[in-house]
């Protein structure tokens, strides 16, 4: 397509700046981002770091300075090497182990969402920012993945609160011209549209590809004029309308997934599902082996095979069931020569969870039979998951569930901060990045001086204040909110003194309002005269979610509370964008979930190699991450069934912990004003999260457990 209609060409010496821009490989190299940078810095920000919307809008007598100025052409040319050389080197951690014995062995990972940066808001949360990080470590490490999902034209919605406190949603239709997109293609060079049965209709589908490195992310799109409206509206939203919009999205990702992936001449060898809401993939591919003459039985097996899939849900209730009826209206015209086993499908996703239904079609039941390698998502995930779906696997022993444990972890070239990397490579490794899951390699952190860390973490913290700042004076001067709207939104916050960090989904099982058990003792906490403590809080409740949204209301009216003098604040509005600032500029991460609820959790991971320690409760992967050096455990060692009464322990083991250790230790600094104790935390934070919990160390643990890849013997 055509991005930019109307305007002059990119001047010959800097022409590949557009295909720069399109490629989301540039969002994890901070020298690639200095590009855009150097060429108009407010236009950088203006546009939230979205480099395809600046190159339409920027002056094209910018551009004609840029094709002439010898410093910018050189990190010009250089990062445009860089770019060339992470698409086609052969020296690849995939090639070395791999090479010649997994040729052709393409992986396809289907997920309802992937999180790769603000400028594609394909995303509402954890789920996605995996996703997201499993596509950009794939291309690091050269492993042959695509990504396939949804483009919603309208995305995830967009958070604004009320005077009162109050999460209001809107949504805002994405502009095609300004997202690194491009129609995707089939072998004679057409556009790639697939046809879907669904009920007693066909809803056509659209396929976009975004690129990422080596890897490619192919997005499914019913918004097409040859699609009634009911129709162009199913991949409108991310997680939007009821039952009926959910189930007809997942037999359009599923069943759609597989024939785009075919319509491009994607062949895969294994096929991930990233959660239950993929599973009908299943369906599609039983359905085409069978039409090729294989017997039902062998399709299942040759499925289960190649099938792998990941659950990411503790609780029961948030395992996506549909009722039969449904399920058989919606798949009616789906089941091909597979008709007369329609009763064999459906039985695989038979399941009742005991929550007084009966038997539902449940989509992580479908997955958990008609896959051969099945993983939760951290050691604790993988308990929890083992009891919840014993009756999938009744004749299994104990201690033999099939389901095994790979805990999350996150793409570090994407979360960590420039600063620190500059460090990294002056002290660490020029190549840390390359090796950044080699744990030997952190033991260099001990030599890293004291003045030079501490100097970056205030650096950190310094941009998270200019940030937040700055999102204050755009909500006075745009949106004309009132003087306390400015306060909850951070304007009173203390630069210096030591800031928590509380960013995630508000729902109730996370907790967001722990810490305000004790209102009295927490005010005390923060006002301190010579040792102030503040806490920001960020995130969204589910538009369905009342609950939620009454977290986050009274959590709003405490930052305008003047009994807390301006020591909360609330962001509004977290996306990737708030999160980097987030992860990287406070210093501590608060995480509160009511165990063991919380499967993995990501955030904190994202913090921690940042150098910002976790206080947290002992659930997800903290329960396995915390070392008893590298940060705080919560843990109020309450036996009751009462959950009040686990809340009133675990929130004055929180107040001891900031009273007694996270304070003092970050306000004892020596003559030249350096918190050495505290140092040697964020050191240890980093030392071992760094290596065990990077998306580097998951991805060769899926290739190498749950892929059925056998590396090269050579």
């Amino acid at each position: 397509m055509e991005r930019y209609p109307g305007l002059p060409p990119f001047p010959d010496r800097i022409r590949r700046l557009e295909e720069l821009a399109c490629d989301l490989w540039w969002s994890w190299h901070y020298r690639a981002r200095d590009v855009f940078k150097r060429l108009d810095y407010a236009l950088w920000r203006d546009t939230a770091h979205n480099p395809v919307r600046m190159l339409r809008m920027i002056n094209r007598d910018r551009l004609q300075w840029a094709a002439g100025d010898r410093s910018f052409l050189a990190l010009y040319d250089s990062v445009v090497h860089d770019l060339d050389l992470a698409r086609t080197a052969r020296d690849t951690w995939w090639a070395q182990r791999y090479g010649s014995t997994a040729k052709g062995s393409q992986i396809a990972y289907f997920s309802a969402e992937f999180a790769l940066h603000q400028s594609l808001p394909l995303y509402a949360g954890g789920l996605g920012v995996l996703a997201g990080d499993t596509c950009k470590e794939a291309s690091d490490l050269g492993v042959p993945l695509v990504g396939i999902g949804f483009m919603y034209p309208q995305g995830y919605f967009h958070q604004h609160v009320s005077a009162d406190g109050w999460q209001m949603e809107s949504y805002e239709r994405l502009d095609w011209l300004d997202a690194p997109i491009e129609p995707a293609v089939r072998a004679d060079g057409t556009p790639c549209v697939v046809a879907v049965p669904l009920g007693d209709r066909t809803v056509l589908a659209a396929v976009w590809v975004v690129r990422a490195g080596r890897v490619r992310l192919f997005l499914l799109d019913t918004d097409l004029p040859e699609n009634v409206p009911w129709d162009r509206e199913l991949s409108a939203r991310l997680y939007g309308g009821n039952q009926e919009t959910r189930i007809q999205q997942e037999i359009v990702l599923g069943l759609g997934g597989v024939r785009a992936l075919h319509a491009v001449g994607v062949e895969p060898a294994v096929w991930h599902l990233n959660e239950g809401h993929a599973a009908f993939v299943v369906l599609q591919r039983v359905r085409d082996a069978v039409e090729q003459g294989v017997t039902f039985e062998q399709a299942v097996a040759d499925v289960r095979r190649t099938t792998v899939f990941t659950t990411h849900t503790p609780v029961a209730a948030g395992h996506d069931a549909f009722p039969f009826q449904l399920v058989e209206k919606y798949l009616a015209g789906a089941w091909g020569s597979l008709g007369g086993l329609r009763d064999h499908v459906l039985a695989l996703g038979a399941y009742d969870n005991g929550n007084g239904n009966g038997q539902m079609f449940n989509m992580t039941a479908l997955a958990l039979r008609s896959a051969g390698a099945v993983n939760a998502v951290s050691q604790l995930h993988c308990d929890v998951t083992r009891r919840m779906w014993t009756p999938i696997w009744p004749d299994a022993k104990p201690g033999e569930s099939p389901v095994k444990a790979i805990t999350n972890g996150v793409h570090v070239p994407t979360w960590i901060a420039a600063e620190l990397s500059k460090l990294f490579e002056a002290h660490i490794a020029p190549d840390w990045r390359q090796r950044h899951d080699d744990e030997r390699m952190w033991d260099a952190i001990d030599a890293l001086p004291d003045a030079e860390l501490w100097a970056v973490r205030q650096a950190l913290r310094a941009a998270l204040f200019a940030f937040v700042r700055e999102r204050a004076r755009d909500r006075w001067t745009e949106e004309r909110v009132g003087p306390g709207q400015i306060v909850a939104a951070g304007t009173l916050l203390d630069p210096s003194a030591l800031t928590i960090g509380f960013a995630r989904r508000f729902t109730a099982y996370k907790r967001p309002e722990l810490l305000f058990t004790d209102p009295d003792r927490l005010a005390r906490i923060l006002s301190a005269a010579r040792q102030p403590v503040q806490i920001i809080y960020a995130g969204k409740a589910h538009p369905a979610d009342d609950s939620g949204k009454h977290h986050l209301q009274r959590i709003y009216k405490r930052a305008m509370d003047q009994g807390f003098g301006g020591r909360i604040a609330f962001i509004d509005d977290y996306d990737l964008h708030v999160a980097h600032f987030m992860t990287q500029g406070c210093d501590i991460w608060l995480n509160t979930p009511r165990k063991p609820l919380e499967a993995s959790g990501t955030s904190g991971m994202k913090a921690a190699v940042n150098g910002v320690p976790n206080l947290s409760i002992g659930d997800g992967w903290w329960a396995e991450g915390y070392t008893g050096t590298n940060g705080w455990l919560i843990d109020g060692k309450s036996t009751s069934d009462d959950p009040a009464a686990v809340d009133a322990a675990d929130a004055d083991a929180l107040y001891r912990l900031l009273e007694q250790d996270v304070v003092p230790s970050f306000y004892d600094r020596d003559g030249t004003g350096v918190p050495r104790a505290w140092l040697r935390i964020v050191r240890e934070a980093i030392r071992t999260v760094m290596p065990h919990f990077s998306a580097r160390r998951m991805m060769k643990q899926y290739v190498g457990s749950m892929y059925g890849l056998k590396s090269d013997p050579e």
